[in-house]
């Protein structure tokens, strides 16, 4: 797929120079991040599956202030921030933490040639958390969620010349009682939690589009080479509309199509189709046409042709499939944390890197853990053939008080499921208390995560909680995520309070891998081994901070070898419970993360602990490979 180049077309100038900005002093980087300038720190188009030609970079250097959220806005700024990277981060320049009291006041000053025809919008692919924004001195609009991306139509606020963007950002991260989804970020940073990250994280621009434009795609192409295409418009409505939908294989048309409405469904046969052995795309461009014939909006996307399902064995053991062959998936659990932007990989090319070591490995999947990544992240993992297990972001009250765990080992401890999994009479006491606003807002950033990703054949699982962390609602929460989208396999709680809804049961067992196979309450899942490994091994010179607790599940190995070998021993137990019925692994983890030294790879990305080829022939040898 091409990508569209960075258009200038709307600025001639913008504040800031390299010269005031450095990454924080003593920090630990990558080589991705060594390289970062406020010049180069994200030039990407930011949303692949929806491209559109003019559009503006505005991530650079912005102005900064951290105040009490009492203050008012800013008259003089502290200094410069480098968006897009949070403001605890080395590559932010700042790198200071925010105080519960604390909010953070960002300002972006920029030229406009000339005041734009069309709309304008103002796209943040993601803030962390709260977010009220300002187009000279007027409100454009809020956003509460810290995760994914959203925008606002700026053509009113915008003038010729001068503009001035104003963002005032809110980060209760853990606080008690406020329910807020954070992930792995904790304040008090230690063991599995993480450094929060505040802010601006990832990329800031702005876009051109007609007065009526395509404001998101729907896209379904299946095994049989069935391509739907449903257009959500944006701006102002219009009768008649038209959708015509272009079909390529590296440049070369294959086909076309316009249709009277917003839905565009065509057959193409014969497909290639999409797999992690050969994930093949296919070009698209998307037309939104008026009545009398003219081309309103343009978008350029991709889509790959695939079907993905379940289905038993010769034994009656239900196993993944795609396009209808059964398939194992296997691969790393994976944080997504990076030492100099956290949240933010500190460039394009440092995900690619990451993802070329794993498929080198022999990984065919990554389940990507309590976090979103920046939409070019899957756009890399569908054109190179992974399959994503996707976690839906966590929260909750602010503390550790989480109710009864009854997994999947507490079955085989004699605990018995009554309807609807109400265990032992005690309806409610496996999910936790949410109050109805905190409820909706995880709702409401669980359905546009599923909306932001649905149209990327790599992602195949969502996965709702994890470890009862947050877990609320559970029954209530699976059976709309079954509704909401059925081309996709629901794991309702990874290693968490087992509920009788979705497709996957799921056992996390650490350092071994482990599934109760013979329990009868789980012959009719895929029975995956969840989370399992963690094997630590220190690399001196790599650690993030010797000071710390660096540690790694069932102790420390004695030496290099002995590593090795727990990693030898847990990938052949995985592979004889692939053959009593196990359909998926997941190993902990890609990479180390502060204090947690279990990474395959250390957290700078400079070591890399077994090499590539090496866990390929474990992984073969132990029969985790087809």
């Amino acid at each position: 797929m091409k990508l569209i180049p960075l258009s200038l077309s709307l600025l001639f100038a913008s504040a800031g120079s390299a010269e005031e900005w450095s990454p924080v002093e003593g920090s630990m980087l990558t080589e991705w991040g060594e390289k970062v300038t406020p010049e180069n720190a994200w030039t990407e188009y930011p949303r692949p599956q929806m491209e559109r030609g003019d559009w503006t970079n505005l991530n650079g250097l912005w102005d900064v202030k951290v105040q009490h959220r009492s203050a008012r806005q800013p008259e003089e700024w502290e200094g410069k921030i480098l968006v897009p990277y949070a403001l605890e981060t080395p590559l932010s320049g700042v790198g200071k933490r925010l105080e519960q009291d604390e909010v953070i006041w960002y300002r972006k000053q920029f030229k406009l040639k000339s005041k734009p025809k069309a709309r304008t919008l103002l796209n943040f692919e993601g803030v962390d958390y709260e977010s009220r924004v300002w187009v000279n001195g007027q409100m454009v609009g809020s956003h509460v969620g810290g995760n994914l991306p959203f925008s606002f139509d700026v053509s009113e606020a915008l003038q010729q010349g001068e503009n001035e963007i104003v963002l005032r950002v809110t980060d209760e991260t853990d606080s008690f009682d406020r329910y807020q989804l954070r992930g792995k970020q904790k304040r008090d940073n230690k063991g599995i939690w993480y450094t929060p990250s505040s802010g601006i994280w990832q990329t800031v621009w702005l876009e051109q589009v007609s007065e009526t434009f395509v404001e998101r795609l729907v896209i379904e192409a299946d095994m049989f080479g069935e391509l739907r295409i449903e257009a959500e418009l944006g701006g102002e409505p219009i009768a008649g509309a038209q959708l015509r939908v272009s079909i390529f294989d590296d440049s070369k048309p294959l086909a076309s199509k316009l249709v009277t409405g917003l839905r565009n469904e065509q057959v193409l046969r014969p497909v290639s189709l999409w797999s992690p052995d050969s994930p093949k795309l296919y070009d698209l461009k998307v037309e939104l046409i008026d009545s009398r014939g003219e081309v309103l909006d343009t978008v350029e996307s991709y889509a790959g042709f695939r079907t993905v399902g379940k289905a038993k064995d010769e034994n009656g053991d239900w196993r993944f499939t795609m396009n209808g062959e059964q398939v194992f998936h296997f691969g790393p659990l994976d944080q997504g944390w990076w030492p100099d932007g956290f949240l933010n990989p500190p460039a394009d090319e440092a995900i690619v890197w990451e993802m070329d070591f794993l498929k080198a490995a022999g990984f065919n999947m990554i389940r990507k853990h309590k976090k979103v990544e920046p939409r070019r992240y899957y756009y890399h993992a569908d054109r190179l053939g992974f399959v994503v297990w996707q976690d839906h972001v966590s929260g909750g009250a602010g503390g550790d008080e989480w109710p009864k765990w009854k997994s999947l080992r507490a079955v085989e401890a004699g605990y018995e499921p009554r309807n609807a999994n109400h265990w032992n009479g005690e309806q409610d006491a496996l999910d936790a208390d949410w109050p109805d606003w905190a409820h909706e807002q995880c709702m409401a950033e669980l359905k546009v995560m599923i909306d932001t990703l649905y149209n990327n054949p790599s992602v195949v699982v969502w996965t709702t909680f994890n470890e009862r962390w947050g877990q609320h609602r559970t029954m209530e929460v699976g059976r709309w995520v079954e509704d909401y989208d059925q081309t996709r396999l629901l794991n309702i709680a990874s290693g968490g309070n087992f509920f009788e809804v979705g497709d996957i049961a799921d056992e996390h067992r650490y350092p071994m891998p482990y599934f109760p196979v013979d329990v009868e309450l789980y012959d009719d899942y895929l029975k995956v081994s969840g989370e399992y490994g963690g094997h630590g091994y220190a690399v001196e010179g790599h650690l993030w901070d010797t000071e710390k607790r660096n540690w790694g599940y069932g102790g420390l190995p004695k030496n290099f070898e002995e590593y090795v070998e727990r990693y030898e021993k847990g990938s052949q137990e995985l592979g004889d419970l692939r053959r009593k019925g196990v359909t998926g692994g997941v190993y902990t983890q890609t990479t180390d993360v502060e204090g947690e030294i279990n990474g395959l790879i250390t957290y700078d990305r400079r070591v890399v602990k077994i090499p590539a080829k090496r866990l390929a022939e474990i992984h073969k040898k132990s029969g985790l490979m087809d």
